[in-house]
This record gives structure tokens, sequence and C-alpha cells, in this order.
């Protein structure tokens, strides 16, 4: 099996570490009622593997289904005596620049613990020592468990606010320097908050849910968790808070930048526009000059071409005749161009 650890704990120490699942349900039945507990944990378990638990600790079909299917969103559901608890870890990948979100499951029963964890993050072992260090904690239960595991997940989403703020101050250095492939990293990224999101905005019905259950109660160790838990609260509510800011600040972001294309894409088309208004005027110079040459070239054409039986060929004012033709074609040509403008 995919079993990472396995330990029975009393009163908050690490008492005995069954070898198999069998072993650890007989531990717990001999040990009997009390602040006994086992914590198993589970790293990309088989379909197989979360079967064998569920037989043993009777966990529920619909939660097993889950955890085998996996993809969920964060919640936290009641079977009976069992505690279903879906959560969300985050971590920010600084390479790629992106977001890497993870997947673990807690099954929590009156005397057991189950995490099952489908990726590498977060590493639960860091927790359990964690745990194991303050056995006053760790004897309240199953619940310290939870507690410990949100505290970790929260946590960690710290790092994913930096990353993204980080990204976020360097989109809006890009959008002023007009790189153009700053729309793309504001739609890319704006995914990824929506992603993280998601994985967030769940967590505050899973502390309302507990806060609910613990008012119940009222006992000393209850009023414990429930202070601790409500300073995770606080840090994941910062959290959910920082990241909706981040989702509207893309949006304004990519307002922005829309604004800024636009502009420059006007003064693109402006600036052609003028060079298609002088390349025109140009043009216009141009086509005039060659009329205005070509009326003449045209005259001396004709009468370059050498015909023996030409009209005025031997006439004593053909020459003055045709170079006044010529002199005269040009002028008007030029007058009528230069009153419309063209010259």
């Amino acid at each position: 099996m995919s079993v990472v650890d396995n330990a029975v704990y009393v009163d908050g120490h690490r008492a005995r570490e069954p070898e198999s699942l069998d072993q650890t349900v007989e531990t717990l039945r001999d040990c009997g009622p009390g602040r006994t507990f086992c914590w198993i944990g589970l790293l990309r378990p088989t379909p197989d593997d979360v079967t064998d638990v569920a037989k043993e600790f009777g966990l529920h079909a619909l939660a097993v289904e889950d955890t085998v299917h996996a993809h969920q969103r964060p919640k936290m559901e009641r079977y009976g005596d069992t505690e279903f608890v879906v959560l969300r870890p985050a971590r920010y990948l600084d390479e790629q620049e992106e977001i890497e979100l993870g997947e673990v499951h807690l099954f929590l029963g009156p005397d057991f613990v189950i995490t099952v964890r489908h990726a590498e993050e977060p590493d639960l072992a860091v927790v359990r020592h964690r745990l194991e260090k303050d056995p006053d904690l760790l004897s309240h239960g199953p619940m310290a468990v939870l507690y410990a595991v949100l505290d970790q997940v929260v946590d960690d989403y710290g790092p994913v606010i930096d990353g993204l703020q980080d990204d976020i101050d360097q989109i809006e250095v890009q959008v002023f320097e007009g790189d153009p492939k700053v729309s793309r990293r504001i739609y890319q990224l704006s995914r990824e908050v929506i992603d993280f999101q998601r994985a967030v905005e769940p967590l505050a019905e899973i502390f309302t849910e507990l806060r609910d259950r613990f008012g119940k109660t009222g006992s000393a160790p209850d009023l414990e968790l429930r202070r601790l838990l409500r300073d995770v609260q606080d840090h994941a509510t910062r959290v959910r808070e920082r990241t909706e800011g981040f989702r509207q600040l893309l949006t304004n972001i990519l307002t922005v930048n829309s604004t800024l294309v636009g502009q420059r894409q006007n003064e693109e088309m402006t600036r052609l526009t003028e060079a298609g208004y002088v390349q025109n005027e140009q043009m216009k110079r141009v086509s005039s000059w060659a009329a205005i040459l070509f009326a003449p070239t045209l005259v001396a054409g004709v009468y370059g071409m050498n015909f023996t039986h030409m009209p005025e060929l031997d006439w004593w004012f053909g020459y003055p005749m045709a170079i006044g033709l010529m002199l005269l074609l040009g002028l008007v040509l030029y007058l009528i161009f230069k009153r419309r403008g063209w010259l």
C-alpha cells in the first residue's frame, strides 16, 4: 500500500507504529476509548488502497468515491461520526512563474485520522513532526490534526500571494512599456488567480462549519482549538481578500492595456494617414511635372519621326512654331496644376 506513515498516539505521544492496517485497528481496540487515535498517511493511493482503508474504518462510499476520483473543491462533509475534508494546497513555482495546486483529503473519526495526498506537496510529515513536538495540542485528537493541516495549507498560501504580487508588478511595467506579449500574460495570470481563488474561497465555509461544531460543546480543549482555528481563519481571510483584490486589479490592468493599445493603434493610424497624405502630395507633384514634360516630348517625338512628307516640314516657321507649341503646352499644364494645388 501507499502508506507513508502509520502511528498510534496516546495522550498526544507517538506510542506505536503498526506495520499494517489490521494491526492498527487491533491496537486501537487494545488501548480502548479515550485520548487514543491513529494517524494514517497515504500518498497517491490506488483505488484498491482506498477501498482497503475504507473497509477497515467504515468510510462512507460517497467520500471514498470523491477520494478515488479526486479533483474536488474544498469542502467539509459529515458522514455519521466521520468528517470528510478536502483542501487545495498551493505553491508558487518561481522558474515557471505559475501556481501549482495540490489536493489533500482527510477522514476524521472519533479515534482515527486518514490523510490522502494526491501530490508530493504539501509534505504532511512536517505537520506531523510539529504536532509530535506539542503533545498537549496533539492530545486533542483528530481535530488537532485538522487544525495543523489547515494551518500548514494556509501558511503555504503566503508565498503564492507574494509571487502573484511580483507578477502583477512586472505586468504593470510591461503594460506601460508597450510590450506586445503582455496581453497574453495578463490572461494567463488571471486564469491562475481564478483557480487559486477557487481553492481559497470555500475555506470560509469550512471555518464556519468548524466554529459551529465547537460552539456546541464548549469544553476547554474545544475552546483552545477554536482559538487556534480562529487565527488560521484570520490568515485565510486575508489571503481571500488579497486574491479578490488581485482579480479586480488584473481586470483594471487589462482595461488599461486595451485603452493604451487602442491609443497606440490610433496614433499609428494617424501617422500612416499623415504619411499617406504626404506621399499623395508628392505623387501629385511628380505626376504634374511628368505631364508637363510629356507635352513637349510628344511634340518633339512627332516631328522627330523623319518622314519625307510631313506638314510644315519645309516651312520656314516650322521650328519656331514647334518650340513655341512645346512651351505653350507646358505653361498651360503648369497653370492648370498650380491652380489645383498640385504644384
